[in-house]
């Protein structure tokens, strides 16, 4: 049978005919799309990390509509920015796909080190990023100090340190080749465990200092869990071996009862004995440290706008807001328009750690730079923009966070059997060593086929707030028996909706862990009504954001608390506090009697004369009855 051959539309016919598709296309997406797209039964793998043209390729829909649905959502974004798995995971749900996340390799960890924003393309090598870390007086500000005056004061001006966080040392190796590290120095592991509960996975190896005379301590533990939930590798420098009562062998079999084997016993990690008062084994380290940073094979890109993370941020007079950066991927020059969390600016000048003016920064550069409209937060990330014009309109368009809620017991439970967790990572503080062994005992009997147990850190004494920025980091539940929770860490883990799971009997401890793993705990939901606050005014209102002005009428109101919005005695809407002013100032809380300010994350619209009430929920895991 002959085909008759297709007549030639016209100008006119083809311009009516693209516009009839795009009605059809516009009001029957849905019909078009759901009978072919058989991914929807398929579980779907995703990385922490997904530009937005791969998501719309792994959903396989058209990227517009992703882009569409993401807007919808508050995110506004290009086809070749990145989205984070828990926006991914989101949308997902909206469209009715099934994903899970994908296991984080070495790989994936160095691919989003080295570039959040863009692209992995035209590679090269960067300099190490090195922290230090160790039990207080084990000799780590004496080690960054040896390095600092034999490595770096001969290159400063006037032989003067300017201190900045961070400082980079060359090293001519046996090729008399220039080699240069970084050393980010922190004022302790807090800042440390801050820094990647903010998501700022910047450095590259840890040295574990550890006297010889004193052995392992408490913090020598927290460190190395904290390089640990780092994925990073740990090189120890055994100090103060010149010291009579010096036992390296002892040293070496604490650690070893850690997980950290010396390679003299058949394990992969590199011990070097060092006296950091006097210098010896010092070159030894730097030796060391980049044989393994060769063998990481750390790379960034240099032919691009640069993205890195805030370490350091100030207000200094004469000069306005003052930021130390460390550039992770591309290069920073001045005129660049950076943009950062809270703030963005056109960098006006960048000195070097050496207190140098500089016109250009590259990756593993630590930089001040000058030019920011406000003073950056600590820990956030920050990316070159076009301009001015394009960074304020991002800015803007940066959806509201409201508080990041962490998993509880229970809805880990929910989610083991759902088979969406394979492995429970648990931050574990008791009262007494013989509890900690005790218990730690128990949990390492509690893996099973469908999860594993890991305890990412244990200790003696009441939760800390670095306990739980490492809670953070580790993506841990904590634990405590028989101890109390400090207020720095009760503010902090309010702040990220952080549940503390706290017993005084060990059985019902490890019964709830264990119908946890099963799956089998439901948590019970206590609602506490903090205060109430009668609304007086209206300052602005539109679809997902309200500012009013209200007083206290009983009770107090605090900042990031959830609310009910109550009119004539009935709930017809909730929310959550996001900012909260007393006379023009921020503050935490308000009490009875005050009027205040407040910004809300609300979809309700509220009238004067509404009641605002502010509330906390708990969660109570469901006690297993005992036989």
């Amino acid at each position: 049978m002959a085909f008759r051959k297709k007549r030639k539309l016209s100008k006119k016919e083809a311009k009516a005919q693209k516009k009839q598709d795009l009605l059809v296309t516009e009001n029957s997406v849905s019909e078009i799309i759901e009978p072919v797209n058989e991914k929807k039964s398929v579980l779907i793998e995703l990385p922490q990390i997904i530009t937005v043209r791969e998501l719309a390729e792994r959903f396989d829909i058209p990227v517009t509509n992703l882009i569409s649905e993401l807007i919808k959502n508050g995110v506004t974004v290009t086809i070749n920015e990145s989205i984070d798995y828990e926006t991914a995971a989101i949308i997902a749900d909206e469209l009715g796909y099934k994903i899970k996340a994908q296991k984080e390799t070495k790989d994936d960890r160095k691919k989003q080190n080295s570039n959040t924003f863009t692209q992995s393309v035209g590679l090269e090598n960067r300099p190490p990023i090195v922290v230090v870390m160790g039990h207080v007086d084990h000799g780590k500000t004496t080690l960054l100090d040896k390095i600092r005056q034999s490595k770096v004061a001969d290159f400063e001006i006037g032989k003067i340190t300017q201190h900045i966080g961070a400082y980079q040392v060359k090293i001519n190796n046996k090729k008399n080749i220039n080699n240069i590290i970084t050393f980010l120095d922190t004022p302790g592991h807090e800042a440390f465990s801050a820094m990647r509960a903010h998501g700022a996975n910047i450095t590259d190896i840890a040295i574990l200092v550890v006297a010889a005379d004193d052995g392992v301590k408490p913090q020598t533990k927290e460190a190395i869990s904290h390089a640990k939930a780092a994925g990073i590798p740990i090189l120890v420098a055994i100090n103060k071996v010149d010291k009579p009562e010096a036992d390296i062998e002892k040293v070496k079999r604490e650690l070893g009862e850690l997980g950290l084997v010396s390679e003299e016993w058949g394990g992969d990690t590199v011990m070097l004995p060092i006296s950091a008062k006097s210098g010896k084994g010092v070159e030894k380290i730097l030796e060391i440290l980049l044989v393994i940073a060769e063998l990481e094979d750390l790379k960034a890109q240099k032919n691009i706008g640069a993205s890195g993370v805030v370490i350091e941020s100030h207000m200094e007079r004469g000069m306005g807001p003052v930021a130390t950066v460390l550039i992770q991927n591309g290069v920073l020059k001045t005129k660049d328009v950076i943009l950062l969390n809270n703030t963005y600016g056109k960098i006006k000048k960048i000195e070097n750690d050496k207190g140098v003016s500089v016109n250009k920064a590259f990756p593993s550069d630590p930089v001040r730079v000058i030019g920011l409209k406000n003073v950056a937060n600590f820990g956030d990330i920050f990316e070159v923009a076009k301009d001015e014009k394009e960074a304020r309109f991002k800015l803007l368009s940066k959806p509201t966070k409201t508080k990041k809620t962490h998993l509880s017991l229970g809805e880990i439970s929910q989610k083991i059997k759902l088979g969406q967790i394979k492995e429970l990572n648990i931050l574990l503080k008791t009262d007494t060593q013989g509890s900690l062994t005790a218990i730690q005992d128990a949990l390492s009997n509690l893996s099973n086929d469908e999860v594993v147990v890991r305890v990412v850190h244990s200790g003696i004494g009441d939760v800390t707030e670095n306990d739980v920025n490492l809670a953070i980091s580790a993506k841990a539940l904590i634990i405590g028996f028989s101890v109390l929770i400090n207020s720095a860490a009760k503010n902090l883990a309010y702040i990220h909706g952080i549940k503390i799971n706290t017993y005084n009997i060990i059985y019902e401890l490890i019964d709830d862990i264990s119908s946890g793993l099963s799956g089998l705990l439901e948590p019970e939901i206590v609602e506490k009504s903090l205060g109430k606050l009668k609304v007086l005014k209206i300052f602005k209102s539109n679809k997902d954001y309200k500012i009013i002005g209200g007083k206290v009428i009983s009770g107090k109101i605090l900042k990031s608390s959830d609310i009910k919005i109550v009119r004539d005695k009935e709930n017809i809407g909730i929310g959550v506090i996001d900012s909260l002013e007393k006379e023009k100032k921020s503050t935490s809380e308000v009490t009875e009697g005050f009027e205040c300010g407040l910004g809300l994350n609300t979809k309700t619209a509220i009238e004067i004369g509404d009641i605002i009430e502010s509330f906390e929920k708990t969660e109570i895991a469901r006690k297993i009855s005992q036989s």
